[in-house]
């Protein structure tokens, strides 16, 4: 069933719903789970971010250096996606769509839709761990698009508000991670050899030499 929304593909419109009506016939367990799941994913991997500066602590100084931009590079397109989203202002389809049953409760207004914020969040930090860890190249993506697509199914965002926000998270992370580990690499090895920084950017142990990636 097609419904116009200005400014929205209709094959957008189209997936929302079907998704929205799949999360509907699922079990109570099931959509808790996904109420909870779509913000737990994101402190998932945020956590995964301080393994990774911790693990960084005793590995080179490039390491460290992607460590402590990683976060920094969330926080930018997170800040990216808020800015376009205030300039796009597109409305949430929980608030024009009729006939939708949401498993979470719908945004305020004010609160726009394009890009997702959540998807952005998620791409930006798996963009920056497959970066800093090669092992989370399979992981880290998976709970990216788990997270992107646990907004659709509790109907707080189109399918192409996650896509934009998924595209927009790993451009502007991976983005902002090469641009600057060259000049971050050269002051953590500066910076690692004053001892009041010696708990923070390194351990007891001599950093590992650099690894061919």
């Amino acid at each position: 069933m097609g419904t116009e929304i200005e400014d929205v593909p209709e094959i957008s419109v189209e997936w929302y719903r079907e998704v929205t009506a799949f999360a509907g016939h699922t079990p109570e367990w099931v959509r808790q789970a996904a109420e909870v799941g779509t913000d737990a994913i994101l402190v998932l991997l945020f956590a995964f971010l301080v393994f990774g500066w911790w693990r960084a602590r005793r590995e080179d100084d490039r390491r460290m250096a992607l460590a402590l931009l990683a976060p920094v590079a969330v926080v930018a397109a997170y800040v990216t996606s808020e800015g376009v989203k205030i300039l796009l202002q597109q409305r949430r389809p929980c608030w024009d769509l009729t006939g939708v049953a949401t498993v979470a409760s719908c945004p305020p207004y004010g609160d726009w839709s394009l890009p997702s914020n959540h998807a952005t969040f998620a791409a930006a930090a798996a963009a920056a761990l497959v970066a800093l860890w090669r092992g989370a190249r399979i992981v880290a993506p998976a709970l990216a698009v788990l997270a992107a697509f646990s907004r659709v199914f509790v109907g707080v965002h189109y399918p192409h508000d996650v896509v934009a926000g998924l595209l927009l998270g790993a451009v502007v992370a991976s983005a902002f991670l090469l641009a600057l580990r060259g000049p971050a690499t050269t002051l953590i090895s500066s910076m690692r050899r004053r001892p009041v920084l010696t708990t923070v950017l390194t351990t007891d142990r001599q950093p590992a030499p650099p690894r061919g990636r």
